[in-house]
């Protein structure tokens, strides 16, 4: 089984070298064309798609074994002497890495084929599909670990890809801005995240991930929860989460094959994977639990607010994601590990299948503006019933697999909230206790979630698909690679939910269903009958004066460009001036009185002889003169 996870793991990563040193020559000998062409000429494309729908066999495998035997196996390749704690390079399968990493191999493929006509004679298309052998095999690593410091390597490597892969048109100096500041932001929590986890290795004294889960319960609990806290910094800043979630919007000047990778299955999910594979270190350290209910309900509200108001299609879905991750998080709070997990996943395929049926608009009309979209599901009914698919799993429409997933996170809020903040975990993580008032904050968020979702995808939706077409294109469908890519991945969309009628906590209970359901009619109904009454109107025109103020994300950027971007800049340039008027001064001036002064010590040494002689014999005659007058 070990083994079967590490091939899993090996085989993205190959493809992604074989990628980048042999695609361009396979195609060559297959006698394709250097950019695009057939897929089964196209060398880069072969060695990214083959290895990646191997590596979902064998998850599929893994994830069938497990379920058919349940329990967790372990297994380590070699061990690496610190000197102090270990590090084991070790891997782990159970129940939660082998359904992730199922999502995962899934989702990667589903990118992988998508681009091949997505990036059609895109002459970097050898780097990009290598970036993203490479991304996927960084998370499968981060699924598949057995210990935390191979965790924070596979962590750390889907940060530098993500650089990569957002930044692909990286002549666009706005592209380039944007994975600068992905880059950075999502280091900045990942130092904590690092601090965290050598915290948690030397209380426990082992990197293990089993060492540290089984010693939790027993290390003092001033460690227990700075390591929770710390952790909670990478995990905001690897899933977008407030306050490190700016990166996440801006994010979306990479190709869009890569906004549906980073925002579905992997990146962004990786937060709260390790969240709740560490759950248990988090139910001992309650004061970590309320931090992470509080930084939910503002995430998921605020982006979702913030999703209501913007004009860009591809930025609708970053802030809806956002949100999403909120929701996730807000289960977790409650000690809802599995319903998060299961919500994980119902996102994963719903939210893929919105971004790549994004791309076949984006694709047919040439633009992310809603407002240049209108009456395409005449001409893109692949799309359409698609997009429509996610759409609706996204808000949560019965039967669709996103209503299964958000009515258990919210029961579990309701009975946290009417219990005075009780939070039973599923075995074998202990019972807390959050606050009252936050176990309320996160049962209403969650409500008032519900309807704001559904109220900015109705937007969304209508805008695109319905109203007369506002655009001079012809529309049309994708190319039949990109369409039928999107169609295949509406299923899982649909169906994913009745994976989870099996377990009783995943069930749907009658009253949150009913509430959630009577909240998002509220929602999706109130911007149909504004659209009604003019639909060539945007309905987020109804926000008024709050409009603005929603698509800037209530002024985030601006206030940490305030805050903490200008004084750098001027930090930055009173340095430079001290360097260049202070230090660089000295050493200048240092150099120019050397060289005066070597010029005047170089005026006898001209290399005349005469000058020479001259100079012996005055001193002769000096030394003589002194000798007769001295003595």
């Amino acid at each position: 089984m070990i083994w079967l996870a590490s091939l899993t793991v090996l085989l993205p990563f190959l493809a992604a070298f074989a990628g980048m040193l042999l695609g361009p020559r396979l195609t060559r000998l297959l006698g394709g064309r250097p950019t695009g062409g057939a897929p089964l000429r196209n060398g880069p494309a072969l060695i990214a798609c083959v290895p990646v729908a191997a590596s979902l066999v064998l998850a599929a495998i893994v994830a069938f074994t497990v379920w058919r035997d349940p329990g967790a196996r372990t297994g380590t390749l070699t061990t690496i002497d610190t000197g102090s704690v270990p590090i084991r390079v070790a891997f782990q399968v159970d129940g939660l890495s082998a359904v992730v990493a199922l999502m995962v191999c899934c989702v990667a493929l589903a990118v992988q084929v998508y681009s091949v006509a997505y990036m059609d004679d895109d002459r970097r298309y050898s780097s990009y599909a290598a970036f993203i052998s490479m991304f996927t095999a960084a998370m499968l690593l981060v699924v598949f670990a057995g210990d935390l410091i191979v965790l924070y390597a596979g962590w750390e490597v889907m940060g530098v890809c993500s650089y990569f892969l957002i930044g692909h048109h990286w002549e666009n100096r706005d592209n380039s801005r944007a994975a600068v500041k992905a880059f950075l932001v999502t280091r900045l929590g990942d130092v904590g995240f690092l601090i965290g986890i050598l915290v948690l290795g030397v209380g426990a004294g082992t990197f293990s991930l089993g060492g540290v889960l089984a010693k939790a319960p027993q290390m003092p609990h001033t460690t227990v929860t700075a390591a929770a806290l710390l952790l909670l910094a990478g995990v905001a800043g690897k899933s977008a989460q407030f306050p490190l979630h700016t990166w996440l919007p801006d994010a979306m000047a990479g190709p869009t094959p890569i906004s549906a990778l980073i925002h579905a299955a992997t990146m962004v999910a990786a937060g709260v994977y390790v969240v709740a594979r560490l759950y248990a270190v988090f139910a001992a350290a309650p004061a970590a639990l309320t931090v992470l209910g509080v930084v939910a309900v503002v995430s998921m509200i605020g982006s979702a607010l913030a999703a209501l108001a913007q004009d860009d299609l591809k930025r609708v879905l970053a802030y809806s994601t956002i949100s999403q991750l909120g929701v996730m998080a807000a289960g977790l709070a409650v000690g809802a590990d599995t319903a998060a997990i299961f919500h994980l996943l119902t996102h994963g395929a719903f939210k893929a299948l919105l971004f790549l049926s994004a791309g076949c608009v984006i694709t047919v009309a040439g633009s992310t503006m809603l407002a240049h979209y209108g009456g395409l599901r005449r001409g893109m009914p692949v799309t359409f019933w698609s997009m429509t698919v996610g759409l609706a799993a996204l808000v949560g429409v019965p039967p669709l697999s996103g209503w299964f997933s958000k009515d258990s996170v919210i029961e579990a809020a309701q009975h946290s909230a009417f219990h005075g903040g009780s939070v039973h975990a599923s075995p074998p993580h202990p019972a807390v206790d959050l606050p009252a008032g936050v176990a309320w904050l996160v049962y209403l968020g969650l409500l008032l979630t519900v309807a704001l979702t559904a109220a900015y995808a109705t937007r969304a939706w209508l805008m695109t698909f319905f109203g007369e077409p506002r655009g001079t294109y012809e529309p049309r469908e994708a190319p039949r690679t990109m369409a039928w890519t999107v169609a295949v991945l509406a299923v899982p969309a649909a169906i994913l939910g009745f994976f989870g009628l099996g377990a009783d906590e995943l069930r749907p209970h009658v009253g949150s269903a009913l509430l959630g359901l009577v909240l998002a009619a509220l929602g999706a109904g109130a911007v149909y009958v504004i659209w009604n009454r003019d639909p060539a109107q945007d309905p987020a025109q109804a926000l008024g004066r709050l409009r603005p103020v929603f698509a800037r994300a209530f002024l985030i950027d601006e206030l940490y460009a305030a805050a903490i971007v200008r004084p750098v800049w001027a930090l930055a340039r009173h340095v430079v001036a001290f360097d260049s008027r202070g230090v660089d001064a000295a050493v200048v001036g240092t150099a120019r009185g050397a060289r005066r002064l070597g010029g005047i010590l170089r005026v006898p040494q001209n290399g005349n002889a005469q000058t020479y002689l001259t100079g012996l014999l005055a001193g002769v005659v000096v030394i003589v003169a002194g000798a007769v007058i001295l003595r």
